[in-house]
Order: C-alpha cells, then structure tokens, then sequence
C-alpha cells in the first residue's frame, strides 16, 4: 500500500524563529513498521518553509496514496493546522483513507470524530504496532473493530472505540525509519547535523499536569548498548553530531543509564547529547557525572517548574528547591550545561510571588532558563483542580506553554506577560550569564549559549510583538472544563500493561502458567 506521513507546519514562535530543524520522530517511528511490513511509504515534512498547507496537500496526493497519516509532537497546538490539511486532502481525494494519531486526538477521539468526518481512524496511544494492524485489516477488508488501540465512526456515523491497546514491552521490536529523512536538511544548536531518539519512554513520577505520563503508560527502556551503536551508525553513516533526547525522564534507571553512558563512551563518536531529566536523578547520580560529560552529555533540561515549595506539593512534582539548585551546581561542576524551565500560572500568583520567583531562580544560577505558562490538559488530575478558571485564550493553536492561557485574578494578561518577560530578561542577562557566553573556557558550551541567547532574543521580541499586536485574548471567557469539556483523568493511562502471567500452585502439584484471558478474547469494541 502506498502511505503518506504528515508532519504538519507549526505555528508556535519557537517552530518558525530557529534557522534549524528536527526531524518528527514519531512518525518516523511507526514509519521504519510500515516499511518492514512491505509498504511504499513517504514522508512529507511540511516544517521547512514552512510549506504552504496547499504545498502540503499536493504533495501529499501526488502519488494517489491509499493511507495519509497525520500527527504533530505538539499535538494540541497542531490540532487546528492538522484538520485544515485532513479536511483539503477530503476534498480533492475522497477516497483516501487519513489516520490521526498523537497525545490530543488521543484523548479528544470523541470530540474529534463528532465534529467532522474527515478522519477516518484516530490511532490512541503507541502507533508502531497499531498503525500496521490497523492498514493490514483495512487492506483485508477485516472488521476495524479488530484493531485494539484505535477509535472512528461506525455504521450509525457513533464515535466508537476499540480495547486499548497493549503498551510495547520491547522497544526494541520497533525500528525508526531513518530512511525517510535526507539527514542534511535536519540540524539544531546552531547547524550541527541533529535528530530527535528516545531511549526510554514514559515517567514513574506522578507530577499531576504532565500531559506525557499517561500517554506512554509506564516507564521503560531500549536496550542501553543497542542504543549506544544506533547512535554511533548515526555519526558514522550519516553524519549526525547531535542527539536531542525526546524522553521525559531517561535517567530512571541508574543501572540502564550507566550502560548506556559506558556503552557509547566504547563506540568513541564525537555525539553531542541534550535533553531533560529531574534533578533528583542527577543528584543521585553524583558519582558517575563525569561519565554523563565524557558520553557526549552537553545540556540538561530541568523540568523544576516551580520555585515555590507549596506549588510543587500542589502539582505533586515530587522535588524540592534544594535538589533543583544542588543539580545546577553539580551539572556545571562536571562540564554540562543547565536549563531550568519554570513555569507560571499554576496558582493565583500575585507580585510579590513572582518577585520571590526570580529571586529564587537567581540563587539557582541556571546556564540557561525557559519560561513558560501552564497549559492544563484535560486527561490530566490537575485539570480537574484548575476546571473552574477562565480561560483568556481560545486560540488552539496558542495552547503550547508559549502564551498565557487561563486567568489570573490578581494579575491582568499584560501584568503577568511582562512580569515574565523581564524574569527572562534579568536572568539571562545577569552578569554570570553574560560571562559565560562570553568567556566560557569551553568552545562547544561557548558556541551553544550564544546561539541559544541569539535564538532566545528573537524569540523574546517576537513574542512581546505578538502580544501586542496580533494574539487575541478575551475578557470574560469560558471556565476550563466549559472550553476543553468535563476532565478525563479516569482515562489517563492510554494503553493497557500487559502483567505477566499468574503462577497457581496447588497442594502435590507443579506450577502451571495461566492463560492469557485478554488475548483469547480479542479486542471488545467500546461505544462512546
């Protein structure tokens, strides 16, 4: 079958500032199946340019495709911009069967399919093994209610679903089709040849806004020393000189981690490595820090979020102040550089508590820092516990962390807007910071905080020019749950663990392994 991955051109301020690019992984993740199950797949990557959406579609169907799927790593702000391309393509090929899949249609599968029929299957949760289930049963003219793991209309035009499906035990299993890519165009922190890996997936921490951890459903990880030589095939096959890791937590594993870190120190490849991962670990990892450095390990972001100990306790981030800054000070300590997110929003904060804030990320002494605003998500517990706020901005394609969002009472968008425009400003431009990407004895982490302060200055001016001149905001919006509709977070875990099998012992006899009762039964079709 003919197939057409689309990665859809995004709207947010950091897509269209930067000079670089990263390839989608995701759809290059269920591309690598696709293929290896003797499909004819392409990819268009509608980023560069970015492509007009009438590019996009008549690209897409210029090979008359069977199947186009579509999906977004930013998949709620890409939402609007997704269905504009699903709903031209509907016009000029009918025919064409489109797959929706990534975090927000996820989740939003009953609103998406009520709306509009221009998706025909939206893929819930991991997309490897559904994807290539599901054409195969479309190509067999099988029963879409065979496929666990998907959603879509059924005869009476009812958004239904199918069983969850499994989470994929064995990463492994998977590969990523790297074929589908031209490695030259893709590059980030400052043009240096880049691709987006994961090596785990998923987050045991119960962080109560996080959007991620119960999409992937739990924690796992690929094996550390494959891993280490697809990095290295990377550099030596294709030229890559940097990974940005996607994983919401890599470091979980200690053990794992430092097989990793041992394994492609071996293979001796000049990769740089970025990526995020909490303090906590790095504190934990204070005596093999230097092998993080000596693997390739260049920045960590640290998702602190917060600065406050109450709002921590409140979003149940599972840290404190102090691991935050000991990270910082032991992550410079070893040669790697920091980058503290935090965030606003997620109380009613006032002046004086931002003004504590900035004191607090000062004491921090990050490399480097991103603001951002909370962005509640609907399957989420802290959704709940934010339901009843306004919202000001009704813009999906505004909802990416960049612009505020709900209301504050104490503080008008303006007031809080320029608050956090002068905390970036002060931080990163305080004398430290300065002298740093100025005099930094080390020419690689020279070279990469000035491009990231020249890529944070456009950006800075973009996004107060924004907020001035184009984003529109409302006054007297709907409440969270009235926007988005009633919270989902009994239907957080996306897919469904498969446990090992049960031993019975019975008195004089030996142990026998139960069936597997779900697989007998095959996928239970579950109507909205």
């Amino acid at each position: 079958m003919k197939i057409v991955l689309i990665n859809p051109p995004h709207t947010a301020i950091g897509s269209r500032v930067p000079d670089d690019h990263l390839p989608p992984l995701g759809l290059l993740a269920i591309g690598g199946p696709l293929i290896d199950a003797g499909h004819e797949v392409r990819l268009v990557d509608a980023e560069f340019g970015p492509m007009p959406l009438d590019d996009v579609v008549r690209n897409a169907l210029e090979d008359h495709p069977d199947f186009v799927l579509i999906g977004h790593s930013g998949s709620t702000s890409a939402h609007p911009t997704a269905l504009l391309i699903a709903e031209q393509i509907k016009q000029r090929e009918p025919a064409t069967i489109i797959i929706y899949g990534g975090v927000f249609p996820t989740y939003h599968w009953r609103d998406i399919l009520s709306a509009t029929d221009t998706f025909d299957f939206i893929v819930r949760g991991e997309g490897e093994a559904t994807v290539v289930a599901l054409v195969e049963a479309l190509e067999m003219r099988q029963p879409a209610a065979s496929v666990a793991g998907i959603a879509y209309r059924d005869d009476l035009s009812r958004p239904v679903a199918t069983q969850p499906a499994m989470t994929i035990a064995e990463l492994d299993a998977y590969r990523v089709g790297w074929e589908l890519i031209e490695h030259s165009r893709y590059s980030y922190w400052g043009g240096k040849r880049a691709v987006v890996m994961q090596f785990s997936r998923g987050c045991p921490h119960l962080c109560n806004y996080c959007g991620q951890r119960g999409f992937w459903t739990r924690w796992r990880h690929r094996d550390p020393v494959k891993f280490a030589k697809e990095i290295a095939w990377l550099h030596r096959e294709h030229g890559v000189e940097l990974i940005n890791l996607a994983d919401e937590n890599p470091t979980v594993s200690k053990k794992a981690w430092r097989v990793f870190l041992d394994a492609l120190i071996a293979e001796n490849v000049p990769v740089l490595i970025v990526g995020s991962t909490r303090a906590d670990d790095i504190v934990r990892d204070a005596d093999i820090l230097h092998l993080y450095r000596k693997a390739g390990v260049i920045r960590w972001l640290l998702g602190m979020e917060n600065t406050d100990e109450q709002t921590l306790q409140l979003i149940r981030k599972g840290g404190s102040t102090s691991s935050d800054r000991e990270a910082i000070r032991l992550l410079r300590l070893h040669g790697i550089l920091s980058m503290a997110t935090w965030v606003a929003g997620f109380e009613d904060e006032g002046f004086r508590d931002l003004w504590r804030g900035f004191r607090q990320l000062i004491a921090y002494d990050p490399d480097q820092i991103q603001a951002l605003y909370v962005t509640p998500h609907r399957w989420t517990p802290f959704f709940r516990i934010a339901r009843d706020r306004k919202v000001i901005q009704q813009d999906a394609r505004l909802w990416d962390y960049k612009h505020q969002v709900l209301q504050m009472t104490r503080l008008k968008p303006w007031m809080l807007f320029f608050s956090v425009k002068l905390i970036e400003l002060a931080v990163q431009s305080r004398p430290k910071a300065l002298a740093r990407i100025l005099f930094h004895r080390d020419p690689e982490q020279r070279h990469s905080m000035r491009w990231y302060t020249q890529m944070g200055r456009r950006v800075w001016f973009r996004e107060v020019w924004g907020f001035l001149v184009r984003d529109v905001r409302v006054k007297d919006g709907p409440t969270l749950a009235e926007f988005w509709g009633a919270p989902q977070d009994a239907e957080e875990e996306s897919m469904t663990v498969r446990r090992p099998a049960r031993k019975l012992t019975l008195p004089g006899t030996a142990i026998r392994r139960m069936p597997d009762r779900a697989n007998e039964l095959g996928p239970q079709p579950i109507l909205s």
